[in-house]
């Protein structure tokens, strides 16, 4: 008996691994063929439920993707006849399985996922498509692109479950209501949808890099998500050079993880991190990456900028062989390309690395009346540390203790109090 439950258990986890490996592929596939997001996962479902009730007793197929395909467009059959609709593409459906069937399995998956590419490109674009808010492609992409669940998702941007679940019912129904169709954009579309593929992507990254709130200073699940997709994503579309650009700078910065925590769990800042525990492997391929990005005349775009800044880091072995000069020129393009607050103050920091102190907080105080500033708790932060550098510890104490005010990250408020508390000594 108990040999049984083992056995039973084991296909359960085999079956949540080539769920977690497949989803995504089985609902670009049935989207492709629904053209509904919504329909397709909820045919991508049974035919997971399917699963859940014959491997435990036939055992888990030899090509589990292609019989997980394959139990999925005899569901999009069956809602096709529901709906009495499509005729003619419940014909063609059913001479293709017919044929399939008849093929050796050997070349099943080839035949049933002859375009999985193309299918999860259009995944991709369409889960990100501007007509939904930043928050419902966030959670639609990791649903549908990453695989996670909804509780997952939930619980790595510290929302409630029904909340994310809400935004993802939300989000394919107004895909549905304005007919956003199951496509890559093309010609002079495909510029501003990739633009919002990258930013959902980088978004993910930087919340598991840096949490804007909870008690951990890291998610490394998210980085790690976002990672991922951005190498499909690089995969599907190699010829992009901002994509390489975005994989070379999350490959860079993820290399830092491990020194970005001390023992128990609390920020170290770059400058006094163990680089030895830099990750040297990604090290590479992100440097490969931003050469790729480069080559294909993408030097100057949004994320192989920041990434040519990462790099700078990467090949410094100590921070004093930095080459602040560099970032700080680095700076001055980003902010001509993409002007922003936060640019301008990543470039007071290289500035103030670069050329002193002051430099960097002439820049600073340039910003110290921005609206979009006012609660960002980094505008604080650097000013202090800027008039710790000059010597002016009652201001710069008053500047970490607001920073700490205002971030709502755990791990970080600790750091800046600690380092208010230091000016006091």
């Amino acid at each position: 008996m108990r040999s049984v439950a083992v056995t039973a258990t084991d296909t359960h986890e085999a079956i949540d691994a080539v769920w977690r490996i497949e989803s995504a592929k089985l609902i670009a596939g049935l989207a492709r063929i629904v053209r509904d997001i919504g329909v397709a996962e909820d045919l991508a479902h049974d035919a997971l439920v399917a699963a859940l009730e014959q491997w435990p007793e036939s055992g888990v197929p030899n090509n589990p993707g292609a019989w997980l395909m394959a139990t999925g467009k005899h569901r999009a059959i069956d809602y096709f006849r529901r709906n009495k609709r499509v005729e003619q593409k419940h014909v063609e459906l059913g001479h293709e399985l017919e044929a399939e069937q008849e093929r050796a399995v050997p070349d099943l998956d080839a035949a049933l996922d002859d375009d999985i590419g193309d299918d999860l490109l259009r995944l991709v674009f369409t889960a990100c498509h501007p007509v939904l808010s930043t928050d419902a492609r966030v959670a639609l992409t990791l649903r549908m692109v990453g695989g996670l669940t909804t509780d997952e998702i939930a619980r790595a941007f510290l929302v409630s479950e029904p909340t994310v679940a809400q935004r993802i019912v939300r989000a394919k129904r107004t895909l549905a209501r304005e007919q956003v169709p199951f496509e890559v954009p093309r010609g002079i579309d495909r510029a501003p949808r990739l633009a919002s593929v990258l930013e959902v992507i980088y978004l993910i990254f930087n919340e598991g890099y840096t949490a804007t709130a909870g008690d951990d200073w890291m998610r490394p699940a998210l980085c790690e998500d976002a990672l991922r997709l951005g190498r499909i994503l690089a995969e599907l579309a190699p010829e992009e050079p901002e994509v390489h650009g975005l994989v070379a700078l999350m490959e860079i910065q993820a290399s830092r993880s491990r020194a970005r925590l001390g023992p128990a769990g609390e920020p170290v800042l770059l400058l006094d991190q163990n680089r030895a525990q830099w990750d040297r492997l990604l090290i590479r391929r992100g440097l490969v990456a931003l050469e790729r990005a480069e080559r294909l005349g993408g030097a100057q775009g949004m994320y192989a900028l920041q990434a040519a800044i990462a790099a700078c880091h990467a090949r410094a072995g100590t921070a004093d062989e930095t080459d602040w000069k560099r970032i700080a020129a680095l700076y001055v393009s980003l902010a001509a390309l993409t002007p922003s607050p936060v640019v301008e103050l990543n470039r007071a920091v290289a500035f103030g690395m670069a050329y002193g102190p002051q430099s960097g907080l002439d820049v600073v105080d340039t910003l110290v009346g921005e609206p979009t500033l006012r609660n960002y708790h980094l505008l604080p932060s650097v000013r202090g540390d800027l008039l710790k550098k000059l010597g002016r510890l009652g201001e710069a104490r008053q500047e970490f203790e607001r920073a700490a005010a205002l971030t709502r990250n755990a791990r970080e408020r600790t750091l800046l109090l600690a380092r208010a508390t230091a000016c006091a000594m």
